[in-house]
Order: C-alpha cells, then sequence, then structure tokens
C-alpha cells in the first residue's frame, strides 16, 4: 500500500524541495585529525546495526494503544468531548496521536539523513566527514525503523508539521556549514531526544521501548558530534556571529516548543483550531512534556558557548533555564546503557529458549522406544 493511502491528510506533493546553499569542501589532510572525534568515529562504525534483526518485528502492537497511553495524560480527558467519546473513539485517538508522534520522528529523522549528508558534504574537516557519513547511515536506518513501525503496526500517517518544516527549511537554506550541526544536531536532535526518551521511559509496551532504546543509543553519539565540532568553532567566532547563532537558536526553541502540541490530531477530531490550541495549552501534561524536552538542548547550547544575556532571557521566559546545569554527558550513558540492558534480557531470553529446546528433544529422545 502507497503510503499516500496512509496519510489522515494527504500531502499535496510526496516530495519537497529546498534550494541549498553553500560550497562543497575537500580536503587533502588525510593523515592528522582531532582524538576525540576520530574516537567517535570508530565507536560510530563499531555500533552499527540492522534494524530488521536487532528489533523483533514479530511483537504483537495494538494500533488502538499502541504505546498503553492513559486516559489522564490525553489532551481531551476531562473536558465535555471526553464524555461524549466512546471507548471505540478513545481508542481511536491514541492511534491518531501516536501517530501523529512517530510520524514527526520519522519526518525529522529523514530531515536529520539529508542534514548529515550536507554535513559530509560542506564540513572542511575531514575527521568530521568521516563521522557524519557513519550518521548519514544511522540516520536512514532510524527513517526505515520509524517508517516501517508507522506502516506495519499503526497503519496511520500525518503530514509533517509546519514547525519542524519551517525549522528544517531554515537549517538547509543555510549557506554556513555550521548550520546543519546547529539546527539538527543541537536543536531538532536534541528535542527528539527528549520526546523519545519520555515514551521510552513511560511506555509498557515493548516494541516501540525496543525502537526508541536503540534509536536513542545512536542519537547519544550524534549530539556529543555536534557538541565536539561547534565547542571548537564557536570558541574562533566574534560576539556579532555568536549573536547571529543564539538568534537562531531562540527562534527555534520556540518553534519547536510550539511544534510538540498535536493539534493536527484535535482537528481530525472535529474541534476547531482555535479551541484545540486552547485545549492543548491547558493540559498539565504538555507543560511537564515541554520542560523535558529542553532537558538535553539547553545543557548542550551552554556547553558549546551559546549562552548570550538574549538566549539566558528566552530560556528564563520558557522557564528552562535551570536546565543549563543538567549533566548531559549522564543522560547520554544512561542512554546507552538503556539499549545495552534490553540486549542483554533479549539474548538472555534466547538462550533459555534454546536450553529449553535442547531439553525437550532429548526428553522426547530418552522416552522413545
Amino acid at each position: 500500500m502507497s503510503t499516500r493511502d496512509l496519510y489522515t491528510t494527504a500531502p499535496p506533493a510526496l516530495s519537497w524541495q529546498v534550494p541549498a546553499t553553500g560550497a562543497a569542501r575537500f580536503s587533502w589532510e588525510y593523515e592528522e585529525g582531532r582524538e576525540r572525534l576520530l574516537a567517535l568515529y570508530q565507536k560510530g562504525k563499531d555500533k552499527q546495526w540492522d534494524g530488521a534483526t536487532r528489533i523483533d518485528w514479530d511483537l504483537e502492537v495494538d494500533p488502538y494503544d499502541p504505546l498503553g497511553t492513559p486516559d489522564e495524560v490525553l489532551t481531551l480527558h476531562g473536558t465535555r468531548h471526553w464524555a461524549k467519546m466512546t471507548e471505540k473513539d478513545k481508542g481511536d485517538l491514541r492511534r491518531h496521536y501516536a501517530s501523529w508522534q512517530f510520524s514527526q520522528f520519522l519526518h525529522g529523522e529523514q530531515g536529520a539523513m539529508i542534514c548529515a549528508a550536507r554535513i559530509v558534504e560542506s564540513v572542511p574537516d575531514l575527521d568530521a566527514k568521516f563521522y557524519s557519513a557513519t550518521q548519514t547511515m544511522d540516520e536512514a536506518r532510524h527513517a526505515e525503523i520509524y517508517g516501517r513501525f508507522l506502516h506495519d503496526k499503526i497503519g496511520m500517517l500525518y503530514p509533517i508539521n509546519d514547525n519542524l518544516k519551517g525549522l528544517l527549511d531554515d537549517t538547509l537554506r543555510d549557506s554556513r556549514w555550521d548550520m546543519p550541526y546547529l539546527g539538527m544536531q543541537v536543536l531538532i536532535e536534541g528535542l527528539a531526544l527528549a520526546a523519545f526518551g519520555m515514551i521510552r521511559d513511560t511506555t509498557d509496551k515493548p516494541l516501540p521501548k525496543q525502537i526508541l532504546a536503540y534509536v536513542m543509543q545512536d542519537e547519544a553519539r550524534h549530539v556529543a558530534f555536534g557538541r565536539m565540532a561547534l565547542r571548537d568553532y564557536y570558541q574562533q567566532l566574534s560576539d556579532a556571529e555568536l549573536r547571529e547563532r543564539e538568534e537562531f537558536v531562540i527562534e527555534g526553541c520556540y518553534l519547536m516548543r510550539d511544534r510538540l502540541r498535536g493539534v493536527e490530531v484535535l482537528e481530525d477530531f472535529g474541534i476547531p483550531r482555535k479551541e484545540a490550541e486552547e485545549l492543548s495549552e491547558q493540559s498539565e501534561f504538555l507543560h511537564l512534556f515541554r520542560k523535558l524536552l529542553f532537558s538535553r538542548i539547553v545543557p548542550c547550547v551552554k556547553d558549546i558557548g551559546l549562552w548570550g544575556e538574549r538566549l539566558q532571557k528566552a530560556y528564563l521566559d520558557m522557564g528552562v533555564f535551570d536546565l543549563g546545569d543538567s549533566n548531559l554527558d549522564l543522560l547520554m550513558t544512561q542512554d546507552e546503557e538503556i539499549a545495552e540492558a534490553l540486549d542483554r534480557e533479549r539474548f538472555a531470553a534466547e538462550e533459555r529458549e534454546r536450553v529449553a529446546e535442547v531439553a525437550e528433544a532429548i526428553a522426547e529422545g530418552e522416552t522413545m522406544p
């Protein structure tokens, strides 16, 4: 079945063209490179995996409750609309919300793949080109996995959100080589990591938990790459150049904060946009979600040296300024450990199954005449 048939509202075209500017840069220095970045490149090679085999796609998913979402976190819960909904309506609502969330993850991962390819093309240093080439493969794998989950398990997709599309457009149109880093590695990847983590840590459904844990293991490296490259480069920029990038971060953070409301879902349930926006803004869960979304980005922005007065004021306005002191390295280490723990659990279960099969075969053999 074509993806177009699964969209809640089919996009007018199944492709989107963004005019790209900037130079493609070659480097003839093949020996020297930053040890930290080359070590990350080696780790990127070592950690490649196959989404078709590492993930247990035989696990069943109820499309009407794919994430085990409690009633209380749904935006319509407790409103006049909720009282009129049947159990089937509530199942449809859960399906739409999960479709909307994972569709934005899917579109964002394709954007990350394209941005990583742009970094390979435009970054001046060969060590950064090497690492970003591994990231391009990672992002292709993530897009493959999210697409398969939406097609095979939920059976529904949402178009890309306008605010996410706007941020991708701004990131890709900018001719400065560091902007795909800043727009994708820091903003979109950082916010996506927090969204992934919240679902990973709250869902009781094994398949989406696997998917998110394994994707986050890769993304931890990607954010580390962006931090290394930009921290080194931004130490060389003038105050005026840093302010330009801080303005980009401020605008991008407001866009991303306003993106994650799921207003499109409520509109599909017949609620006018203005009321849908008001209901979303009243959601206590959304307020908590927004704060958690910035748990990755604020310490990263501070770490790379973008911490001017206007940016600090913007984070105070968003209520996330205090996150600047969060331990980003600890969060990334935890992401890797959770994925490794899932692998150990799965391997142990497979080993128990093999032992049971052997024991059963031996028992059958002993009973044979």
